[in-house]
């Protein structure tokens, strides 16, 4: 068996709001959407999310924020998608750099204040 992606479900408060957000500030598509459950899937690539309103996730108690981690390709895709959403006007946290544990990131927030960190892990000499 193939192990599958993990599709991380983000808490907002407001499922258009963050829709449109994630679309135009971090370029993802939104896939769809259902108003009557109060869930959407966006996608960019390989990636898939789903963001959730307050009622959908009443059930687990679920809520922001929270934090996930985006592994790329490279150090400079790192550097490329800090530049595209910086020019998008996306909410930056901090800008990439070199960590001690080999890790080249920078993050980046939503309204509803879930982190984004986007990630190459350099350990074996990348």
């Amino acid at each position: 068996m193939r192990f599958p992606a993990a599709v991380p479900e983000i808490p907002v408060a407001d499922i258009a709001a963050a829709s449109a957000y994630y679309v135009a500030a971090l370029g993802f598509t939104l896939d769809w959407t259902s108003d009557a459950s109060g869930i959407a899937g966006i996608s960019r690539g390989r990636c898939r999310l789903f963001i959730s309103s307050p009622a959908f996730r009443e059930q687990y108690g679920n809520r922001a924020p929270i934090l996930i981690w985006l592994n790329v390709e490279s150090k400079a895709g790192v550097d490329e998608l800090y530049a595209e959403w910086r020019g998008r006007a996306a909410a930056i946290v901090s800008e990439p750099e070199d960590t001690p544990w080999k890790i080249r990131e920078f993050v980046a927030a939503d309204p509803d204040g879930n982190l984004i960190r986007v990630f190459y892990d350099f350990q074996n000499g990348g």
